[in-house]
Parts: structure tokens; C-alpha cells; sequence
């Protein structure tokens, strides 16, 4: 099956041209051209990636409109006995309707029917300026190379010595020599200068640490003491809760005596109902007693 005849036209069509050398950054434009009245969509590709980078390498020319591509050859040691085998490719395809971002961009051109793509190829082409051409004919190849700059050797610094050496005193004779030989004497640490404190500053450091103390002291004192204070208190509450309890007996007592005493108006009334009376004379911590007993079976029953 055939493909689409491309509908952009390229300029240039068929090559793109580097001119060296090629010690930096070489870029050739690439313009894209629309003549339709649809949108189209492009994509560039490469065989050497690594060697080019493109701005844009994606993105939709309206109609009737054009693009620059930007192909940026990276620094690299040219041979020119090296043949150059880089090739570029222009994909294309109808922009479909609506908006279209890169998400859009990414999934259209992953799901595109290959039968509707169109593409053109390009040859890449390096030449060299008159100068390089003429260096070649000479023989130097060393144009062509990049300049790496060797960092300058590094000067040795010797750290200052700390060991002081004796000049050596006029020889006399071998003896004498043999004493009088250079000697080597290391200098001494130095010590730190500590001040040592003054008898006054220990006495006022001992004296604020006694007074420290003694208030330590003075307070745990104040605090028995107002301890002692409400345990005084306490024991007088409690007498005095005991008097009044006391009181209130003698009080019940005195009212019983003097209802026994005084004859009452209702004793004819009374007894009448003496058997009733009887009968409720049980003390009353028997029925609370029976009441809790029953309570307790019929509970059990229950449960």
C-alpha cells in the first residue's frame, strides 16, 4: 500500500547542512510550510540522538502557516575521513478537531493509523571553512579536535614545622663533635592561661549556697507547720461533731422520759387498738430485713 504524499513542504527538502568546525554548538534551521486549510500535525526523528537536539521536535502548524525547526549539532572531534551517516525525518499527519495539548499530542501519535502518515527524509551534510579545508590539505588534524585545557600542576606547600632546630657550636676535635652534634628539640605545648578564683569569689559562692539552703530549709518548716495546723483543725471538727451527737442523744432521751411522764388525750383511743397496737411494734429492721430477703428470691426466680 502506498503512503500519503507529504503535504508540508520543507525547506531545505532533501539535506541539512552543518558548517563547521565543530568545537561548539552548530545549528540549521528547518522551515515547515502549510499550504492546505487543514491543520497538520508534525513530528521530527533522528538516527543519532544523542548527537542533535531540536527545538520543537513536536507540535501542529495551522493553515496556511509555517514553523522554524531549530537542529542543534552538539560539539564533537570530526573526523573527515569518517563518513556521516545522520539522517532526519518528518512526520505528518491531519491535526484532528479540537483542542489538542501534549497529553493529546502524545496519545495521537502512539495510536495513529500508519496508513494515514506522511513523512520526508533529510541527509545530513557538515562542511568545513575554507581555513579547515586548507589545514587538511597541510595535514593538521588537529583543528578539527576540542580544546581541553589541563589544569596547571599544583605547588606543594609545606606546613610550617613546629621543631626548632639548635645551630651547632664550632667543632674542637672528633670528641667534641660527637657531643656538640646538632640536636633536635621540640617545642613545648602551650598551656592555657586559666585564671584561678580569688578567696573572695569562694567565699561569696559558699555564702550563697548557704543562704540557698536555709531557705530550702525555711520553707519545708513552714510547710509542717501549716500541715500541724490543719491536723489541729481536723481533730477539733471531729470533738466538736462528736459533742453535738452527744447533745442530740440526751435530747432524745429527754423526750421520751417527758412523753412517758404527760398523760395524752388519745389514751382511751389507743387502747382500743391495742392489738393493732401489738402488731406494730415489730422493730422495723425486720421488715426492712424480710423485705430484702424476699427481694432476693424473687430475683433469683427471675433470672
Amino acid at each position: 500500500m502506498s503512503k500519503l504524499e507529504q503535504v508540508l513542504i520543507l525547506e531545505p527538502s532533501g539535506e541539512l547542512k552543518f558548517k563547521g568546525p565543530f568545537t561548539e554548538v552548530v545549528t540549521s534551521n528547518l522551515k515547515l510550510n502549510n499550504p492546505t486549510d487543514k491543520r497538520v500535525c508534525f513530528k521530527v526523528k533522528t538516527t543519532a540522538p544523542r548527537r542533535y537536539c531540536v527545538r520543537p521536535n513536536s507540535g501542529v502548524v495551522e493553515p496556511s502557516s509555517s514553523i522554524n525547526v531549530s537542529v542543534m549539532l552538539q560539539p564533537f572531534d570530526y573526523d573527515p575521513q569518517e563518513k556521516n551517516k545522520h539522517k532526519f525525518m518528518v512526520q505528518s499527519m491531519f491535526a484532528p478537531e479540537g483542542g489538542i495539548d501534549n497529553e493529546t499530542m502524545i496519545n495521537m501519535w502512539k495510536d495513529a493509523d500508519q496508513t494515514q502518515l506522511m513523512d520526508s527524509k533529510l541527509k545530513c551534510v557538515f562542511e568545513l571553512p575554507p581555513e579547515a579545508l586548507q589545514a587538511l590539505a597541510k595535514g593538521k588534524t588537529n583543528v578539527f579536535k576540542l580544546e581541553t585545557s589541563t589544569p596547571p600542576p599544583r605547588k606543594s606547600v609545606s606546613a610550617p614545622s613546629i621543631v626548632k632546630r639548635v645551630p651547632a657550636r664550632p667543632i674542637k676535635n672528633d670528641l667534641d663533635a660527637a657531643k656538640e652534634a646538632k640536636e633536635v628539640v621540640a617545642v613545648p605545648p602551650v598551656k592555657p592561661n586559666i585564671p584561678k578564683p580569688s578567696p573572695e569569689a569562694k567565699r561569696s559562692v559558699t555564702q550563697e549556697a548557704t543562704v540557698a539552703v536555709k531557705a530550702v530549709n525555711v520553707g519545708s518548716s513552714a510547710s509542717d507547720s501549716d500541715m500541724k495546723k490543719v491536723l489541729d483543725e481536723c481533730r477539733r471538727l471531729q470533738a466538736e461533731v462528736s459533742k453535738l451527737q452527744a447533745e442530740n442523744a440526751q435530747i432524745k432521751d429527754d423526750g421520751l422520759r417527758q412523753r412517758k411522764a404527760t398523760p395524752s388525750d388519745n389514751q382511751t383511743f389507743t387502747t382500743e387498738f391495742a392489738p393493732v397496737a401489738q402488731r406494730s411494734a415489730i422493730p422495723p429492721v425486720l421488715y426492712l430485713l424480710a423485705a430484702l430477703i424476699l427481694g432476693f428470691i424473687i430475683g433469683k426466680f427471675i433470672l
